[in-house]
C-alpha cells in the first residue's frame, strides 16, 4: 500500500483501488501486480476492509489487513525490500487531534500492531526501518481561500441543477487546497499582483511563494504547480470550500468523493452530527443500493471546524517532524532516506 506503486518497477505491488461501474455503483477492491495476486491474497486473508481505510469508519482493521498482507507477501515471495504503509495514526489524528484521547489510543493500537510486525520480520532476519512522512499539528482555524476569491470576483460558478459547481477553467484565480498547503492558479495575468497581495494579507497564511522560486524555471513542478504556493500558520489549514450558502453546496460535497472536490476534504472522516439517526440514513441508502436503485450517501458534514489535525508546513516543532528508526545512519533530508533504504537494500 506504499504510494505510488501502480505500474512501478516493483516486482510485486498491492494498493487500494475501487471499481467504478457504469451505473454509478462503486465496488471496493484492491489492485495487485501480478494481477493474479489479488484473488490469492483475498482468498487467504479476506477482503480488504476499504470502509476502515478512509471515511468516518477509518480505523485499525485496515492497518491490520495491510500488515497481514505484508506478512503474506513475505511468505509467498520473500522480496528483497518490502515497503509497507500503515495509515492508522494519520486519520485519527486529523479528525480528533494528535493529543486527544482518541489520538493517544490510536498510538497504543498501532504500537501493538507494529510490535507484532517487527517481531515477524526480525524472526526471518529481515532488517526493519520505521519511517514516518510527517507529524500532525493541532489545528483550529479553517481557511476558505476560494470563498475569499469569490468575494473578489475571481471565481466563476456553474449552476448545475440549482447547486453551485466551481468552474476552474473560467475562473480568474482559484485555489486547490491540500491540508496546510494550497496551490493558487491564475488564469488572468492582469490580477497576478493583486492575488499575491491578497494572499499576504490573510492572517492565517504564513508563506507565499512563487512557483518558479520553489521549483525552478522550465521544470515539471513549475508547469503543474499553482502560480503561487501558500502555507498556513501552525494552527490553520485550507479548505476547498467556495459556496457561501450550504444549501447551494454541490451534491458531492456531502459525500466521500475525492475525484470531484477541488482539494482535500478531511471532513470525509466524519458523519454529519446534524443527522439525528445516521444508522437509519445509511441503512436506507444500502437498501436502495441492494434493490439496484441509485442513491446518494450524503452523510459528510460541511463544518470544517470539526477537523482537529493537519500537516504540510515545512517548519514544524521537533515533536511533529518525521522520524526514522533503524539503519544506524543520521538522516536529515529525503535524499538521506533514499540513500539509507537503497544501502539497506
Amino acid at each position: 500500500f506504499w504510494w505510488y506503486n501502480m505500474y512501478s518497477s516493483a516486482d510485486y505491488t498491492m494498493t487500494p483501488r475501487p471499481t467504478y461501474c457504469a451505473d454509478g455503483n462503486k465496488v471496493f477492491d484492491i489492485y495487485t501486480h501480478p494481477m493474479k495476486m489479488r484473488d490469492k491474497v483475498k482468498n487467504d486473508i479476506g477482503d480488504f476492509p476499504f470502509m476502515n481505510f478512509w471515511g468516518p469508519k477509518a480505523g485499525l482493521p485496515s492497518s491490520r489487513w495491510i500488515a497481514d498482507a505484508a506478512q503474506w507477501t513475505e511468505h509467498q515471495h520473500r522480496p528483497t525490500m518490502n515497503l509497507v504503509y500503515l495509515p492508522h495514526l494519520d486519520y485519527t489524528h486529523q479528525s480528533h487531534g494528535p493529543n486527544s484521547k482518541e489520538g493517544l489510543a490510536a498510538i497504543r493500537e498501532i504500537d501493538e500492531l507494529l510490535g507484532e510486525l517487527i517481531h515477524f520480520y526480525e524472526s526471518r532476519e529481515v532488517e526493519v526501518i520505521l519511517l514516518s512522512e510527517y507529524g500532525i499539528s493541532e489545528v483550529s482555524k479553517p481557511v476558505h481561500l476560494n470563498r475569499l476569491f469569490r468575494e473578489k470576483g475571481w471565481i466563476t460558478l456553474k449552476n448545475e441543477l440549482g447547486l453551485e459547481v466551481l468552474d476552474c477553467g473560467a475562473s480568474k484565480a482559484f485555489a486547490v487546497a491540500d491540508h496546510q498547503i494550497a496551490h493558487i492558479y491564475i488564469n488572468d495575468e492582469s490580477i497576478r499582483r493583486e492575488v499575491e497581495e491578497c494572499l499576504h494579507e490573510i492572517p492565517e497564511v504564513e508563506y507565499v511563494v512563487n512557483n518558479q522560486d520553489l521549483y525552478g524555471k522550465n521544470t515539471v513542478g513549475a508547469s503543474r504547480a499553482g502560480d503561487f504556493v501558500v502555507t498556513s500558520k501552525a494552527d490553520a489549514w485550507f479548505t476547498y470550500y467556495y459556496w457561501e450558502d450550504d444549501s447551494l453546496a454541490p451534491d458531492f460535497a456531502r459525500t466521500i468523493d475525492i475525484h470531484r472536490k477541488p482539494g482535500y476534504d478531511p471532513c470525509e472522516l466524519f458523519i454529519d452530527p446534524k443527522i439525528k439517526i445516521p444508522a437509519l440514513k445509511i441503512a436506507s441508502f444500502l437498501a436502495k443500493k441492494n434493490l439496484g436503485m441509485r442513491a446518494l450517501l450524503d452523510v459528510i458534514p460541511l463544518d470544517a471546524s470539526l477537523v482537529k489535525g493537519s500537516h504540510g508546513r515545512p517548519n514544524v516543532q521537533a515533536k511533529e517532524q518525521p522520524v526514522v528508526i533503524g539503519g544506524g545512519v543520521e538522516v536529515k533530508t529525503p535524499y538521506d532516506v533514499h540513500t539509507l533504504l537503497m544501502e539497506s537494500y
